[in-house]
């Protein structure tokens, strides 16, 4: 059986956040069609530059680093939660947006993981996932047992706006 190269884009900004990450890396690991050795992590890699963190230098190697693993992977599994606006509506990280585009365009398939179980998505989110997981407990009950081979697409009821 093949098992998947995964780019796991998500943000990194605090312990929540970073927890989340480290639980998809989990779930992730459970599943039999990813490569378990073969799960590519930003915030992993983004410390072991040899230019100071948030130089120029740092940038560029980080940027063109994270696209490239990007074009390398078979999947991206990207973590939209990130912070809560006035209203309530969930707002993804601009980062893992950005990521979810690069794949998006050079046709490598998105899956998309949201703890906070959302009734709305941006349309371009929405039209851009072959698979969402929307809410905890479909995300442990579910990513561990998604065929990462057959990619089957499954169109989650939520308002598009």
């Amino acid at each position: 059986m093949y098992q998947n190269k995964i780019y796991l884009a998500g943000p990194f900004f605090s312990e929540l956040q970073i927890e989340r990450v480290r639980q998809v890396e989990r779930l992730l690991k459970q599943n039999p069609t990813i490569d378990q050795d073969g799960i590519f992590i930003p915030m992993d890699q983004d410390s072991q530059s040899q230019f100071e963190m948030g130089s120029g230098l740092w940038q560029q190697q980080i940027f063109n680093s994270d696209v490239r693993q990007i074009h390398q992977a078979d999947c991206v599994v990207a973590i939209l939660d990130y912070a809560i606006d006035q209203q309530g509506q969930l707002l993804p990280d601009p980062g893992t947006i950005f990521e979810i585009g690069v794949a998006y365009q050079a046709n490598i398939p998105v899956i998309l993981v949201q703890f906070e179980k959302t009734d709305t998505l941006n349309l371009m989110l929405a039209q851009s996932y072959t698979r969402f997981f929307n809410g905890e407990q479909t995300v442990t009950d579910q990513l561990p047992f998604y065929d990462f081979n057959r990619l089957v697409s499954y169109l989650e009821d939520v308002k598009v706006i």
